[in-house]
């Protein structure tokens, strides 16, 4: 149950980043569903490998780089499949930012914590 709301909380991210960042299009929520689950596995499959590739330029630059994996992930995606776009690879990292950005915050809201609450001793 817990994986179909993210599921959901990620595809209505997705719908509301073309009304923040107007270089991003997304055509209906069936798409940001379709959109979310490439996301997913690519960043399930594809991100680790390419981390560990550019692990000295992650180094170098602190972490940074990450942003742009995260972006280049993002632009994947959008080239894949129809009904969703970006209109260049800056964008893409920015929109790939803001994405997990309103992810987390929809995830944090709508979810319940999942830390057991703690109590004083008896």
């Amino acid at each position: 149950m817990r994986i179909l709301l993210v599921w959901c909380i990620n595809a209505a991210s997705l719908l509301l980043l073309p009304m923040i960042m107007p270089a991003v299009h997304v055509a209906s929520f069936g798409t940001a569903l379709v959109v979310a689950v490439v996301l997913g596995l690519l960043n399930a499959v594809l991100r680790p490998v390419l981390i560990v590739l550019t692990l000295p330029i992650n180094l170098l630059t602190l972490g940074l780089f990450i942003l742009v994996i995260n972006g280049l992930m993002f632009w994947l995606a959008a080239n894949f499949l129809e009904g969703f776009s970006v209109s260049n690879f800056g964008w893409a990292i920015g929109a790939a930012l803001l994405y997990s950005l309103v992810s987390w915050a929809l995830s944090s809201l709508l979810m319940p914590s999942s830390r057991p609450v703690q109590r004083g001793r008896p």
